[in-house]
């Protein structure tokens, strides 16, 4: 039964919902509310996403540290692949706004309380399952073209890469099989999770809508993959710092954009847990610092 409930959701058949066809118009209004989330949120949104620079500029020591120079691009572009599950707190502030709900940060995880808890991981256990598979492409093209040594310096290697024949080879073959990782993961994320905070559907249902979503717009939906692209690159010059502001919008961006292509009015919304009375949550640090915070006395069941 449990089986049942991550994959089918909580009906007795697997809910049958409504995919619209979007527009480029679409897509920017989408954005323009992702914005107006942020500005109206921007203490959830980037403490949500601090961790973005945090992991790029650990993952950037470890590689200069360990001599695996060639996996830091890998690293960065691998953030648009698990990116959909680390901004399901995004998503979750955005549905409550959008339905004039509490938006504290503490809300952010309520997530973790919801009947779709389940079928939420077994997606996102899908996506790092993707992540972990291009990490292991980007190193064996890597090795394909300079061998198993490792490179001798930073400086050597950014030569090797932008001035011979092998690096051109690795940056054409490597960029092409990262697209495709990209568009696999797009594909089957881009509505699964808003969807499954939104209704208790199942893994599988939240999967195959995602992907109909693509299929029925495809050049709408490469057109967002190209800006979702875009803004990550732009985002991730500056040390990874400009994430803590990308990030969020896309989040919020994201669910905006879920909202105008599916309808999905009929299916059962997630239960939620109620906390034990009394608990405290550390997704309301650093927010409860400030007076605002410890003076809202929201319900953190309310839905």
């Amino acid at each position: 039964m449990a089986h049942s409930h991550v994959l089918l959701g909580a009906a007795d058949e697997p809910a049958a919902l409504t995919i619209r066809h979007i527009r480029v118009a679409d897509l920017k209004e989408a954005l323009a509310k992702g914005v107006d989330d942020f500005y109206a949120m921007p203490t959830h949104a980037i403490f949500l996403c601090a961790v973005y620079p945090i992991i790029g500029l650990v993952l950037a020591r470890f590689a200069f540290g360990y001599s695996i120079l060639p996996l830091i691009y890998p690293l960065a572009a691998g953030f648009a692949i698990v990116g959909p599950l680390t901004a399901l707190g995004l998503y979750e502030l955005s549905r409550r706004r959008e339905a004039g709900m509490n938006v504290s940060v503490a809300h952010a995880f309520d997530v973790l309380q919801s009947s779709s808890i389940g079928a939420i991981a077994a997606l996102g256990g899908l996506l790092v399952l993707l992540f972990g598979l291009w990490l292991a492409a980007a190193q064996a093209i890597y090795q394909a073209n300079f061998g198993y040594g490792p490179a001798p310096s930073a400086a050597q290697f950014v030569n090797d890469v932008l001035t011979t024949g092998a690096g051109w080879n690795l940056i054409i073959v490597g960029n092409l099989v990262g697209l495709c990782f990209a568009v696999v993961a797009a594909t089957i994320s881009v509505v699964s999770f808003p969807l499954l905070l939104d209704r208790d559907v199942g893994a599988a249902v939240a999967l195959w809508t995602s992907i109909q979503a693509v299929v029925r717009n495809p050049l709408v939906m490469a057109l967002w993959g190209l800006i979702v692209a875009a803004l990550l690159l732009v985002g991730s010059l500056p040390l990874f710092l400009g994430l803590t502001v990308i990030v969020p919008i896309l989040g919020h961006a994201t669910w905006h954009l879920y909202r105008k292509l599916v309808v999905a009015d009929s299916s059962p919304r997630p239960e939620l847990r109620a906390p034990a009375p009394g608990r405290r949550y550390a997704a309301d640090f650093p927010a409860n610092l400030f007076p605002w915070a410890r003076e809202r006395g929201d319900d953190r069941t309310d839905r």
